[in-house]
Order: structure tokens, then sequence, then C-alpha cells
């Protein structure tokens, strides 16, 4: 049986900046967004949590649900320097640590000597060294996989410690909604209730065949994971997904010309990301959000991988045209890249620094 560890640091940013300034101790915390209303809640401390305040909240309603909420700007980079140290802490015990952000990781420790080899044991000495070295609480979730041990980071928060063994597993998947498995957004819910299914003990036993035939090998997925299976490994070279990178303007703005202005760096930042990871991208995406909350992304496919931030950059004036940009006034504009590949995996390697944008299909995709 495998021994994973689930740690998930408590309110990470937002317990950040509680530490490092004593005055915010106590208080409702959001990190990201204005006093003014601009922006958006990129975190929320547990005090500012009581209030209904939540990550990707626009910091207007945030407001308005917290009066006496208090708006902190985002320091990344200490962000990331005290997540290298957690992340030092991981390591010390498994090569197998698998981050899936800067607040939270995955370790296999099925092969680990140190304290019996017990995972329990490890996960309580990690959560004390995280506390000793960095004043920060975390809470752990021990049991045989991925699943499990995220599921029960979370049941006891903040700077919890909970095991689920082999005996509890169905007790604890029987008392889960669907809505808590990783896969089950609000759409996939939606049409899971429509059949009937609204908890983890009903989706277990639901027909497979159906579950193939109306969400295909995912819904085979989902089935195992409602029983509390799940056979992925801890992966350490995990590779990124997407990158991107976003900004909430002052001012609602109408100009074109500006949210291109805006954009720019975020490309030179995405490519300075891309060649930090040897990666190159297939496609970019833009992304608006207007003055009215309604959210908009225009993708184009690249027949080619791409890096420089010249090539993201000319294929962003294409997709603004197919927004209402000029007509609509905008808050947001982000951009972000996707379908990554390593560059040493490809067997020939593309002139990332002379083609790009020209060689794109007409129809974007």
């Amino acid at each position: 049986m495998r021994k994973i560890i689930h740690v998930d640091m408590d309110a990470f940013y937002a317990s950040v900046e509680q530490r490092d300034d004593p005055s915010l101790a106590g208080r409702p915390v959001a990190v990201g967004g204005n006093p003014d209303g601009r922006g958006v809640v990129a975190a929320a401390s547990y005090e500012a949590r009581a209030f209904g305040v939540h990550s990707a909240m626009a910091a207007a309603r945030a407001r308005r649900l917290c009066p006496n909420l208090a708006f902190v700007r985002p320091r990344f980079d200490v962000y990331r320097a005290i997540s290298a140290e957690i992340r030092a802490i991981f390591l010390s015990y498994t090569a197998l640590v698998e981050p899936l952000a800067l607040d939270e990781a995955y370790l296999d420790v099925t092969g680990c000597e140190q304290l019996q080899g017990s995972a329990t044991l490890i996960a309580r000495q990690i959560k004390q060294r995280i506390f000793d070295q960095t004043g920060l609480t975390a809470s752990a979730g021990v049991s045989s996989n991925k699943l499990l041990a995220k599921l029960a980071s979370a049941m006891n928060k903040p700077d919890g410690l909970t095991v689920v063994p082999p005996e509890r597993i169905a007790a604890v998947m029987a008392e889960l909604p669907v809505s808590k498995l990783p896969g089950v957004g609000p759409r996939t819910g939606e049409r899971l209730k429509a059949m009937g299914i609204t908890d983890c003990v009903e989706l277990a036993r639901a027909d497979a065949d159906l579950l193939r035939a109306r969400f295909g090998r995912n819904g085979l997925r989902l089935k195992a994971r409602a029983a509390g299976r799940d056979e992925r490994l801890v992966e350490p070279d995990r590779p990124a997904k997407s990158i991107g990178a976003e900004t909430t303007f002052d001012a609602d703005q109408l100009d074109p010309q500006a949210l291109l202005e805006r954009l720019s760096p975020m490309a030179d930042k995405i490519a300075q990301r891309l060649s930090t990871r040897a990666l190159a991208a297939y496609g970019v995406t833009l992304k608006l959000t207007y003055a009215d909350f309604r959210k908009i992304t225009r993708s184009r496919r690249f027949s080619r991988p791409v890096a420089r931030a010249d090539e993201l950059r000319a294929a962003l004036p294409g997709l603004l045209e197919k927004t209402q940009a000029g007509r609509r006034p905008v808050r947001l504009v982000g951009m972000q890249v996707g379908s990554l590949v390593s560059l040493s995996s490809l067997t020939e390697q593309p002139d990332l620094f002379t083609r790009g944008v020209d060689e794109l299909p007409p129809d974007g995709r």
C-alpha cells in the first residue's frame, strides 16, 4: 500500500501578510484587489472567509460582505521564497514531491525510512518544521492515494492532521457530495444531478456503461474516485499545463490600444517563464472581463510551438478584434499560453526565433 501525504498551507498568502504585519493579526485580510473595489481577491484570511470572502471574488463584492476588510498588495516574490523553504523540507524526506502550487504539494513517502516509515509521524514532523522555520501553519492529509490524502487535508483546517486508513475509506466517501470530487465542476455536477446522482455513494453505484456514454472515459474515472480509488502517481516533474498573467485596470478601459499596451509586458513575462522552464507553446488565449463582469476568451493555435514574446504579442491584435473591446469597457485583461511542450522533447526543434504567428491557420484552430 502506498503512503501519500498532501500538505496544504493554511490561507498561505494572507497568513504571510498577517505574520509580517502584526497590525493585521486577527483581522479579515484580502490579498489582492483595492479598497476602492477594483481588482480581484487572490486570497482571503480565515477571518475574511467568515464573512463569505474568498479567492477570485471581485474586490467590490468582498468589500460589501466585509466592510472592515484590509486589502494588501500581493508579494509573490516573498511567497515564492517561503514556498522554496517549505519544499526543501519536503525533499528532506522524499524525492517524490509533486507541487500543485506555491502552497500545496503531494509527497509519496512509501519508501521513506525516517520515523520508522510512519507517514503519520512524517506528516506531523513536517508540519512542526514548517511552523518552526516559517511561523506558518499547514494542514496535512495522509492516506493510500492522492485523492484521499487531499480530501483528508481539508477536513480539519487550519493546522490539522487527518489520516484516512483503509477501514475508513467507505465512511469518508459516503459523506462526500460529488461536487467535492476533483473533475466535478458546476456543469458536470448539474449533469450528474439530472441523472439523480448527488453524492459519492450514488456515483460509485451508477452503471458504468451509462457513465461512459454520458461522460466518456471521465465517467469511469469519476466512478472510481467516488469509491475512493485513485491510481495517479506522485509526479515530481509534472509539466505545467499553462502559463498566464492578468491585471485589473484602475478604471474600466475602452481603448483597445490601452489593452494591448497592458498585454505587452505580460507577453514578456510569459516568454521569460517559458524560457526558464525550457518550454514552448502551441496556443495562446486572450482573456477579458467586461465592466459588467462578463468574461470572454479568444484563442489561436500556432502551427508550431513558439516561445518568444514578440510572437505572442503579434497574435494579440487579431484576438482582440474578435472581442467587443472598443465597444464595451473592460475591467480585466489577461493572456495565457497552453499546449506546452518541452524543447528537449521536440525531435526537430523549430526555429523559435524566426518563425511564428504568420503561420497560424486562418480559423485560429
